[in-house]
């Protein structure tokens, strides 16, 4: 069951090394800290290698790409790689620009990386080495829903195998493939779109999963994915008159901090393809 996941990250407090954005960066490292984990950032070419070393897994996030960042990215990655430490890429935007599109695509062709998160329209541009997004959100046309399941499936299922990575497509379904199963997770509510950097958080947690489970990295990737979700859900029923936004990202982050291994298994809504 995915809930023993979540265990082994409280077990082994992991210690994450983000390169994110800084619209969400506290975030990700309240999140981490929720979870079980230990957050730390460096982003700089030269802080960037001997932070990497210290830690047990690399989370690359381009929310807020800079030509200053780029160098810290690649080189943390190459250090994770040889120190066989799993990468996250978190490839946001990628089709809202040409930067974003040709770091994201360098990025996932230079590295060995362990997990590719984003949203299908961010997934669908590294696929095809082109493609557009709504800003940082998914092009409506790109949307998984229960009419196009099948045909997304074969998609990350593909996409997995092709690009060796474990790929997790998050949105209104959300999906997790290595290229040979395919986890279909229902976990989540649509009001966490109106929460800046919630997939940011994830990617954060989400590392940390693979870090603590490495002999299961898809069942950990899945497990962070229904983590973020059933929060989300948990958050929402504690919801008080007046309460906004703000209140739900405290209230997630509150869920997270008191998931364990029961509520996760009860919660945890997915099938297997």
């Amino acid at each position: 069951m995915l809930g023993t996941c979540i265990e082994n990250v409280r077990k082994n407090v992991p210690l994450v090394h983000n390169i994110t954005n800084y619209v969400t960066v506290n975030d990700v490292a309240n999140v981490l800290l929720a979870c079980g984990g230990s957050p730390i950032m460096a982003d700089d070419e030269e802080d960037a290698r001997e932070i990497t070393a210290i830690c047990g897994g690399l989370n690359i996030n381009i929310g807020t790409l800079n030509q200053r960042t780029i160098p810290g990215m690649f080189a943390a990655g190459k250090r994770a790689n040889e120190l066989k430490h799993p990468i996250l890429l978190d490839p946001v935007g990628a089709g809202a620009s040409s930067l974003r599109t040709d770091t994201a695509v360098k990025l996932m062709k230079e590295l060995d990386l362990t997990v590719i998160r984003g949203n299908i329209s961010e997934i669908k541009t590294l696929a095809f080495g082109s493609g557009t997004t709504q800003g940082v959100d998914a092009d409506v046309a790109d949307a998984v829903t229960e009419e196009t399941l099948d045909s997304a499936v074969a998609f990350v299922k593909n996409f997995a195998k092709r690009s060796a990575s474990i790929i997790a497509i998050t949105g209104a379904i959300d999906l997790v493939s290595d290229g040979e199963v395919c986890y279909v997770i229902r976990n989540g509510r649509s009001e966490m779109g109106k929460i800046t950097g919630t997939g940011c958080q994830l990617s954060g947690m989400m590392t940390a999963f693979l870090i603590a489970n490495p002999e299961q990295k898809l069942e950990a990737t899945a497990a962070a994915v229904c983590t973020m979700g059933l929060a989300g859900e948990i958050a929402w029923s504690r919801m008080q008159d007046g309460d906004g936004n703000s209140t739900y990202r405290n209230r997630i982050i509150d869920a997270i901090y008191n998931m364990d291994k029961e509520t996760l298994d009860k919660g945890a809504n997915y099938e297997v393809r």
